[in-house]
């Protein structure tokens, strides 16, 4: 029989979880997980959308990374108490969308279009996953009790 490791085996997990889910149910982050499943959508979606669906490397990039985006956001959105570990997967991804062009050596079948287009999608992924972040640990603290001097708002 395998007991439990790491966070399982952790006092008090129940009241983290708890912690991160009344995190994640505020309206804040509830429009910050909105925005992140609509950024990966319009990545996953891009080629499609700006028109270079006939740059295979890419297109199949997008289209990936964009539906990985997607996933992890309706997992923050949904449960957020339990999937709060993988949020900094999302300024990773960003940095990927606006690297990849360069990486993938689809330089020589990318236009400034492309490039372009998945450096704004990945520029904003990267400030969406930086402000969820930041707002999962303003939150812990507002529950403890520490004063840090940021406002923890209820819209």
């Amino acid at each position: 029989m395998v007991g439990p490791t790491g966070l399982e085996r952790h006092p008090d997990v129940s009241e983290l979880r708890q912690t991160y889910d009344r995190a994640g149910s505020t309206a804040p982050a509830q429009v910050l997980e909105g925005l992140a499943f609509l950024a990966g959508l319009y990545l996953a979606l891009s080629p499609w959308i700006v028109g270079f669906f006939g740059f295979r490397g890419m297109t199949v990039n997008n289209l990936i990374t964009g539906l990985v985006i997607s996933a992890l956001a309706l997992g923050l959105a949904s449960a957020y108490g339990r999937t709060y570990g993988m949020g900094w997967l999302l300024p990773l991804l960003g940095v990927w969308a606006i690297v990849s062009p360069f990486v993938l050596r689809a330089g020589r079948e990318a236009t400034a279009t492309t490039i372009w287009n998945n450096v704004a999608i990945g520029i904003v992924t990267v400030a969406l996953g930086a402000a969820a972040l930041a707002m999962a640990q303003v939150f812990r603290r507002h529950e403890r009790g520490e004063r840090s001097g940021h406002r923890l708002g209820n819209w």
